[in-house]
């Protein structure tokens, strides 16, 4: 029988040792691997790509990892540096598979002492444990992948280049990626170029894996769906995942007045449940702050890959033309793009394969 909740009610605590819990690759991305990645051979980077990552996985081990369980409770020694650079930073447009091929290389990494997260959830954890305390924690492992690494916010990009200086000194391995705006793929590494700008000292133990090529979430598919019609979202729903255990039925306007009183790291435990989401009267965000939360949730659904049905604007039309202008833009497409793959989805009745 299918349970209906309303995220716009939900109010989650979550200890650091949750927050903690929680690095590793989604249910999006659990069992992907460099063999499920398919290059497309019109952008032969792609496939370079691959084998550049399969030989950093060689090159990590976990030899320097404590093995005896409890992170606040980690002590060990640097890991022996070898020849192989202190990080990889990929480097490529929306929906290239950059994600796919970090989480990738978690999975083929040794050791049992890995952590793989977002940018912003790196930031949630120093500010749940401390700058130290995370330092402490996360310099004993053997790899740290860091997804959709943000250039955007000074102050949060300065902190991750001090805790990933401070990681690669322990002999910690480290991978990021963040995004390249479509308009920009062909004339240049820009995001590249800002990145290791950012990162200052680090940049030179960093070597950029180039990826190339279209956003696969719309690669030979078809353009996003239109709105459903308001009164029919909730039977749409019901009629397309009949098999679901659990449905958020929200109003959009109460979502997001909840989304502004809930930290966005809780939004994993808010939507950890969550089968299928139903939105209706989805609106144009037009305050900055809001629309930066509902990034931050885009992301936690389509980790887990939940199907949105919705009524309202469509996802492209989600945020202002000022926003998908401004500083944040490069967020702001990622989240459309994403949004719009959840929403062909809901419409079609079945989730994509990973």
């Amino acid at each position: 029988m299918t349970e209906i909740v309303r995220l716009a009610e939900r109010q989650p605590q979550v200890s650091a040792e949750q927050l903690l819990a929680g690095f590793h690759p989604s249910y999006r991305f659990g069992e992907v691997s460099f063999e499920t990645y398919i290059p497309d051979d019109r952008y032969p980077s792609q496939a370079e790509a691959v084998s550049r990552l399969k030989k950093f996985a060689e090159s990590i081990s976990g030899s320097g990892s404590n093995t005896s369980g409890g992170f606040l409770g980690l002590f060990g020694k640097k890991k022996k540096k070898d020849n192989q650079p202190a990080g990889l930073y990929l480097d490529g447009g929306f929906g290239v598979g950059k994600t796919h091929l970090l989480a990738s290389l978690w999975h083929a990494a040794g050791g049992d002492h890995k952590a793989f997260g977002t940018f912003v959830e790196y930031t949630n954890l120093v500010g749940a444990l401390t700058f130290s305390k995370t330092v402490e924690v996360l310099k004993q492992y053997s790899l740290v992948c860091i997804d959709e690494f943000e250039l955007d916010d000074p102050g949060d990009t300065v902190l991750m280049s001090r805790l990933m200086r401070e990681l690669a000194d322990a002999g910690v391995k480290l991978a990021a990626t963040s995004n390249t705006l479509p308009g920009a793929l062909g004339e240049g590494r820009f995001a590249a170029q800002d990145f290791k700008r950012e990162i200052q000292v680090l940049s030179s133990q960093f070597e950029v894996v180039r990826i190339d090529g279209e956003d696969y979430r719309h690669r030979g598919l078809e353009e996003a769906p239109d709105p459903v019609e308001d009164d029919k979202i909730e039977h749409l729903a019901q009629e397309n995942f009949p098999e679901a255990h659990v449905v958020a039925v929200d109003d959009f306007a109460a979502l997001m007045k909840n989304l502004s009183q809930v930290h966005p790291s809780r939004y994993r435990e808010m939507v950890k449940d969550i089968d299928v989401l139903v939105l209706h009267d989805v609106e144009t965000i037009t305050e900055q702050a809001m629309a930066l939360r509902f990034v931050v949730l885009a992301d936690r659904l389509y980790d887990k890959d939940v199907p949105v049905i919705a009524s309202g604007v469509p996802f492209d039309q989600l945020f202002t033309e000022e926003m998908m202008n401004g500083g944040y833009l490069k967020k702001y497409f990622r989240t459309v793009s994403r949004m719009t793959a959840l929403a062909r989805e809901g419409v079609l009745g079945q989730t994509e394969a990973k």
